[in-house]
């Protein structure tokens, strides 16, 4: 499978307020990209507005998904036909243990009179959990609650793990994290990296970046793409921060 996430001209406002101002970005299938900026520039705002929430007001634009109009689709449509969006501040649900909220996030994107089998499903997560360096007790507990930082990281990691998407925007993974659990974390990723997916990576800093090669980096400043580049971009974003942009 071949393809392309496109952003096109896309503008969004939230509580009247306009945040993104005219973002063209495209992620194609098998490329990780790499969007930075500072604080306040609207990167967490795109994750969100390409994902569908609905506080988030796409006033013009297009977001197109292997050829077809998404815009005015739900958040449920567009997980289905193959979007993850992984939060930067994962929410708990007390009383929701991860295994059974993985088990129900899976089944809601399989064909409705085809739920998988509870042994198949539990032989998926073992492996899936295996590879993250979960401990087996993990998936009893209730979601997100109680979590360490780098613990609800691995479980975004995880949900992405299980359900396979074609596109993850992943919304400032390394937030909160210590060394050790941002290398198992990245590594969790990179064990994902597939021609099939694409991966837009949101991050304030380089340091997630020395382990999860991206294909392209972006900046974004004041909800506008200022740059683009290589490797080249990155190191001269950790060198010199964002101050070049800012100031144009």
């Amino acid at each position: 499978m071949t393809g392309q996430l496109e952003i096109v001209d896309l503008h969004v406002s939230v509580g009247g307020k306009e945040i993104l101002k005219g973002i063209t970005l495209t992620i194609h299938a098998g490329e990780v990209v790499a969007l930075m900026g500072p604080n306040g520039s609207g990167k967490s705002t795109l994750s969100y507005a390409i994902a569908g929430h609905p506080d988030y007001e796409i006033t013009r634009g297009s977001i197109i998904l292997n050829g077809k109009e998404i815009t005015r689709a739900t958040a449920d449509e567009r997980s289905r036909q193959g979007l993850f969006l992984s939060f930067q501040y994962p929410v708990s649900i007390p009383g929701v243990t991860v295994a059974n909220f993985l088990r129900t996030a899976l089944n809601a994107h399989r064909p409705q009179n085809e739920p998988i089998d509870v042994i198949e499903f539990y032989e998926l997560l073992n492996q899936k959990i295996k590879a993250l360096k979960i401990s087996e007790d993990f998936v009893n507990r209730h979601l997100n609650e109680g979590f360490s930082g780098g613990e609800k990281k691995r479980m975004e990691i995880l949900q992405m793990s299980i359900l396979t998407p074609n596109y993850a925007i992943l919304d400032e993974t390394d937030s909160g994290l210590d060394v050790d659990a941002l290398k198992i974390v990245a590594e969790g990723i990179n064990a994902q990296r597939n021609p099939n997916l694409g991966v837009l990576l949101i991050t304030h800093y380089e340091r997630i970046l020395s382990y999860i090669k991206p294909d392209k980096a972006v900046v974004m400043v004041k909800g506008r793409i200022m740059d683009s580049g290589g490797p080249e971009l990155v190191r001269a974003i950790e060198a010199e921060g964002y101050d070049r942009w800012v100031k144009e």
